[in-house]
This record gives C-alpha cells, structure tokens and sequence, in this order.
C-alpha cells in the first residue's frame, strides 16, 4: 500500500515523485521540463506519465511505497491520488486524464461523454481548494512555502475523492457555482465568439463579447500553444498557454520567444494611459497585456473574467495583425519539436537579436 508524505521528506525512504522533480526520487513521473520521467513513460501530464506507469509495473522505481509532490494542482493531485488508488485509477482512466488535461491546459473536449463528469471534479477540487485552504499561488502572502503548505491539501482531498469519482452528483452545493459558470461561457462560445487558428505559428485567436472562464475560452484551443483574446471594447489579452513550459510529449510545438518587441510596436500605437507589458518566457502562463506588470500570479493564474483587462486604442483588426505578423517574421527558421531545453528556448529569443 503506497502512501503520501510531504515533499520534505523525499529522502527519507524511497519515495515516487509526481509533477516535481527533486533529488534521490526513486522514480520521476512528471512533464516539466526537463525531469527524469523514463522514456517510454513520457506523457502530456503528469498523471499520464503515472497512469502509463501502472500499465507497466516492472517499472523501475515503482516498487516504492511513499508518494509526494512540491505542489498542490489538479494535475499533482490526479497523479498522486492514482499511485494510491491503482485498480480504481485504471479503472477510470480516460475520466482522470480528461481532468488532469482541464485542470493544466484549460482544454476540454465538450462533445466527450465524460467531459461533464471531468469538468464536475475539477470545479470541485478548485472549490473545496479555495474554500478551505489558499488559491492557487497563494501560499506566499500566507508566509509559508507551497511545498510545505501544499501538504494538507492532499491530506484532505485524497480520502475523499473517490465518492466524486464515482457518484458525480456529491457535494452538488460545492461544485455547481463554478460549473455552472463555466457552461454558461461555453455557450458563449458556441454562439457568440469565433475563433481563428494560425497553425503554421500554434497561435488561436478568439473573439467573445467579455472575458471567459479559461475552462471555456481554451476549450476549444486544443492543438495550439498561444491566444490572442480579443474582447469588446478593444479589450485584449495574449498569452503563452502552459502547453510550451511543459515538456508536451503528443505534438511538437515552436519555443516561446521574448515580446519585447511585441510590446515596443504596441506601446507606440498606445494612446491608451497604460502601457504594455508581459512576463517572462520561463512564467508558467505569461501573459502580455495592458498593465501586466501589476498583477500577482494568483491573479494571472486566476479566469479572465476574475481580473481587470483594460480598453487599448487599438482596433482589433490591427491587433490580430500585429501579433500574427510578428510570430510569423520571429517563428521563420524555428521548426517545431519536442523536448526543448530552457537554454535552447533562450537561446532561440537571443537569436532573434543578434
């Protein structure tokens, strides 16, 4: 029988390491870049990579009993909870991998049979997480360290999880507030926005009427790894989605590229009192928008619809042509692959201006 221990006692016994990495793992099952997931355990999430290890329980490293992750998210927390509940997570494993797929990219097919029992869990997981402990990145303004605090969140949801697993109607009150959120913009989407995809650059283009949970405004940007957002009232938002800080194992896909530029071309069209600024390549979801400088990470981390997207002067026709051209002039030369390093990643952004 596995068992959970907190990330700081990794070496204390042979332990398996789930969406983290750290040393003296006894196995690594995790996407981030770079980590030490074997091979031909390499999957687009973390609970992928261990789903594909309880196939294969030969798998060096898996023998060990305790479990531990830095951090506490859908994704983790699938995995996690997986290694500890084997027979049942094989048993469901298209439901978890469609959760942990929602909860990291913000992707979900709505037409999959399981999609709303997916989508039940997460808002579940992301109620509950906010209700009785911190939001997301918010460890920091409690003074306490994510991969010390993050422990008492599995404590309590491990326990717990497999009655929503199998009876989706539990905790109805907890889950259905943001549920219902959610498809409600999801009907937005299928009768008020559009969506243009460029895929020669991964870029997606969506125009909606206001700002949209993520669950529904990446919906149906499977495929690609940045988004223009363009709302009304020349309201916009661009951002590098978490599908490229990860190492994605289904799909090559082109390095994210400094927008520096990006922002120096929109800063002189401006007429706007805010400037554009944006967050660093190595930043999970870096967003480039008006004033981006100040927001925390809980509210970049958090919807859309949950934060301030201010009015540019820019028409919306002009913005889609700025950035589809920029990509498009940077992106030349640069073909897509799988696995690449941070230093190849900044490496290509330096290329750009030499």
């Amino acid at each position: 029988m596995r068992y959970f221990v907190p990330f700081q006692q990794l070496r204390q016994q042979p332990t398996i390491v789930v969406d983290s990495v750290g040393l003296g793992a006894a196995l690594t099952l995790a996407h981030w870049r770079g980590a030490a997931t074997p091979d031909a355990l390499r999957d687009d999430t973390s609970a992928g990579s261990v789903l594909r290890a309880l196939h294969h329980p030969e798998t060096p490293g898996l023998d060990a009993d305790a479990v531990t992750a830095n951090h506490f998210d859908v994704d983790g927390f699938v995995g996690v909870w997986s290694l500890l509940n084997p027979a049942l997570a094989l048993r469901h494993e298209h439901l978890l991998r469609l959760a942990a797929t929602l909860g990291d990219f913000r992707e979900l097919d709505f037409q999959d049979p399981l999609a709303d029992h997916a989508l039940r869990l997460v808002c579940w997981l992301n109620a509950r997480e906010k209700e009785l402990f911190y939001e997301p990145f918010g460890a920091p303004a409690l003074r306490r360290r994510e991969d010390e605090a993050s422990a008492e969140k599995f404590e309590w949801f491990l326990p717990r999880f497999q009655q929503l697993l199998e009876t989706p109607e539990t905790d109805r009150a907890v889950w259905q507030p943001e549920y219902e959120r959610v498809q409600q913009a999801v009907a937005t989407m299928q009768t008020a926005a559009s969506c243009t995809t460029y895929p020669e650059i991964g870029l997606t283009v969506v125009r909606a009427p206001e700002p949209l949970p993520y669950y529904a405004l990446f919906g149906s940007t499977a495929g690609s790894d940045i988004v223009l957002s363009i709302y009304s009232g020349q309201r916009y938002e661009f951002e590098y989605k978490y599908t490229t800080w990860i190492d994605l194992e289904s799909r090559p896909t082109l390095p994210r590229l400094p927008l520096n530029d990006l922002a120096v071309q929109l800063n002189a069209l401006e007429q706007a009192p805010h400037r554009w600024t944006f967050d660093g390549v190595t930043d999970t979801g870096p967003l480039l928008r008006l004033d981006a400088k100040s927001l925390s990470k809980a509210q970049r981390y958090a919807d859309p619809d949950q934060r301030p997207i201010h009015a540019s002067t820019i028409l919306p026709e002009e913005m889609e042509q700025l950035v589809v051209a920029f990509f498009k002039q940077k992106y030349a030369g640069i073909a897509p692959k799988c696995y690449w390093t941070w230093p190849e990643i900044k490496a290509a952004g330096t290329d750009l201006t030499t």
